[in-house]
């Protein structure tokens, strides 16, 4: 799962939800942008960075990390650090590092005890999130990231039915909507369209991002000029993709202008 790219939409689309993940007041929301920031004199970007209007409030920066990495601080605080050297603005800092258990928290720490164990950074592990009382939508929709697959639908639907009673902009409910299903297409890539359907609504999947830009992905590659065998190459990469959100055999056929059997043989297993 691109765990990365979905913790980052939830906090553009749910921005109260990361203040709720470090037991800040989810107010602080109101006086923060998310953003991603770019140092152009160093050639990198740090994605997940929460920028204050105000200067007496500190910038926060935002790692997401579900794989073991044993050189992740020093990446971290370098990126940091020269950003804070490079920046004009003036404001404090604060490091947040998310993990799914402490099991991934394997980073070489040695030669950043001090900070790691000062207030600059805090460390959360979603499989403790249990002992946050009264949560959010935004902190169970994190939290069914990590949700067992047996029960992952049901607890996806239980969500999808508080926003819908809890939140009255449609707009809203549709983008989040569209989160919860994303994260359910990375966690159970067997369930079908047809069987997202039924839970949330048949329209609401070919509305989310993630199927508009893997679609819309298999027919770029299908219109790419050049040699016969490269674009039928780049029309079979996508098939696998497009077999993951539920199309099927005839819809692929169809979209990528394939002969049905070619595609039934790109569909198989490779040994």
């Amino acid at each position: 799962m691109k765990t990365d790219s979905i913790f980052y939409r939830i906090f553009q689309s749910i921005p109260t939800t990361f203040f709720e993940l470090i037991n800040q007041p989810p107010q602080l929301a109101n006086v923060y942008q998310f953003s991603s920031v770019e140092v152009k004199q160093l050639a990198f970007r740090i994605d997940g960075v929460f920028l204050p209007n105000a200067a007496e409030l500190p910038i926060y920066f935002a790692e997401v990390q579900f794989q073991p990495d044993k050189k992740l601080y020093s990446r971290l605080f370098t990126e940091i650090f020269n950003y804070l050297d490079k920046t004009e603005l003036t404001n404090n800092w604060r490091g947040v590092v998310i993990y799914p258990n402490r099991s991934v928290d394997t980073g070489d720490t040695e030669r950043y005890t001090e900070l790691l164990n000062s207030q600059r950074v805090t460390r959360v592990y979603l499989d403790e999130l249990s002992s946050i009382e009264a949560s959010s939508i935004g902190i169970e929709t994190v939290k069914l990231i990590i949700e067992p697959e047996s029960t992952a639908t049901t607890r996806a639907i239980e969500i999808v039915n508080s926003v819908r009673q809890q939140i009255p902009d449609v707009a809203t409910i549709r983008e989040i909507i569209q989160l919860i299903e994303t994260i359910l297409i990375y966690k159970l890539p067997r369930l079908s369209q047809e069987e997202i359907g039924k839970m949330f609504g048949s329209n609401e999947l070919k509305q989310t991002r993630f199927y508009q830009d893997v679609f819309a992905e298999g027919e770029q590659k299908g219109k790419q000029e050049g040699r016969q065998e490269g674009k039928l190459e780049a029309k079979l990469e996508t098939i696998p993709q497009l077999l993951v959100l539920g199309l099927s055999i005839e819809q692929i056929a169809q979209a990528l202008g394939l002969d049905e059997q070619v595609v039934r043989q790109a569909a198989q297993p490779k040994s």
